[in-house]
């Protein structure tokens, strides 16, 4: 089950995408963690997550064994993979900016609903307009039933405000999430893409995109406990960044982006089940349906892309 253009098993791919999705669900329990033993603002919190995360991908980068004879991937000219990584770069700092923008606008309920409610289906509409790729009507199923669990998961529990504001910036957020994802599924279709490369280069362009706004936040933050505060920024740079985008930009160039888009959802699942185990939240209802509903989705979807590879 490989796609030509990149070598990778559409399998492996898809391990890859759960692996990332699961990752990023903790993110947000190790920042709530920062925010409670120090003064460090969001944008400050994603400058550096981005930052340390590139010094840890170009340091793996350097030390990985070069591929040789057929496993070699002839590199993209210079001025292509400039551009890629202008472009990847600039979605993923609208991704993270906008949405934690739209958290402090209308809450992180909204935001979080409005965001990766709004991803799969921007993703795919952009996926059968620009890449030819066909949900079908199980596909279809399978996002609708996603998009349903994730609004009960979030704001099952109650006490959301809408604010329209809000409600934009989590959408510029899903428009720069649906762009960076699309891009890459065409990078990997086309062939000469370097899923590290390419990691790379966009946490270099996100890091310089958020530096100034992390300096007027305030860089440095001031902690109850340092060491504490340094390892919660140290795992958050390591597995929710470096480790799960680096799989995630792997994964993407050979999965269907609407079955992309879907498996990502795990993320809220993910933090809902580090805020029952380790931040000591109740277990709700909602959190049960809609956890159950999600998954289905995301098993369902994941299964299709297989049979379907293996039939074509």
């Amino acid at each position: 089950m490989s796609l030509p253009a990149s070598g990778l098993p559409v399998g492996r791919g898809l391990l890859y995408l759960i692996v990332a999705g699961a990752a990023w669900g903790t993110a947000g329990a190790a920042a709530s963690l920062v925010y409670r033993t120090s003064d460090l603002g969001p944008v400050a919190l994603s400058f550096w997550r981005c930052a340390a995360g590139l010094v840890l991908l170009a340091a793996a980068r350097l030390l990985r064994p070069r591929p040789r004879g057929a496993a070699a991937v002839a590199p993209a000219p210079l001025g292509r993979r400039f551009r890629r990584a202008l472009a990847t770069g600039i979605g993923l700092a609208v991704f993270q900016t906008a949405y934690f923008a739209a958290v402090s606008a209308t809450g992180l309920a909204v935001a979080t609903v409005v965001t990766l409610g709004a991803g799969p289906v921007l993703i795919a509409l952009g996926a059968r307009l620009t890449l030819g790729e066909r949900l079908g009507g199980g596909g279809a199923a399978a996002v609708a039933g996603a998009l349903a669990g994730l609004v009960v998961l979030v704001i099952g529990g109650g006490g959301a405000s809408v604010r329209p504001w809000g409600v934009l910036l989590a959408l510029l957020s899903a428009g720069g999430y649906s762009v960076m994802t699309l891009l890459t599924r065409r990078w990997g279709r086309e062939g000469g893409a370097d899923a590290s490369a390419t990691t790379v280069s966009a946490f270099a362009v996100t890091s310089l995109c958020l530096l100034p706004f992390a300096v007027g936040e305030g860089l440095v933050p001031h902690a109850v406990d340092p060491v504490r505060t340094v390892v919660l920024l140290g795992y958050i740079a390591a597995v929710p960044t470096a480790l799960a985008y680096a799989l995630y930009f792997a994964g993407a160039a050979v999965v269907r982006s609407a079955t992309v888009s879907v498996i990502m959802l795990l993320e809220p699942v993910s933090a809902a089940v580090l805020a029952v185990c380790v931040l000591g939240e109740r277990v709700s209802v909602a959190t049960c349906v809609g956890t159950v509903l999600m998954l289905g989705a995301v098993g369902g979807l994941a299964v299709a892309e297989a049979r379907g590879v293996v039939a074509a």
